[in-house]
């Protein structure tokens, strides 16, 4: 757990990444549940958002 924080800290590419990968989860379960109107809609909004910033973590340093 540290190194996954300190990796967050010194702006490493691999906690990061999986940050921006949770987001754009989280935003297809919120696109395909059927019970909280709320939920489904802001899923485009957090797919939106992990998409672009795994694009920008992609760009990195190990």
């Amino acid at each position: 757990m540290s190194s996954f924080l300190d990796g967050l800290i010194r702006l490493r590419r691999g906690p990061w990444e999986m940050v921006a990968s949770i987001l754009i989860g989280l935003g297809v379960v919120m696109l395909m549940q059927p019970f909280v109107m709320g939920l489904y809609t802001y899923s485009f909004i957090v797919i939106l958002t992990g998409t672009v910033m795994f694009l920008i973590v992609s760009h990195f340093p190990e």
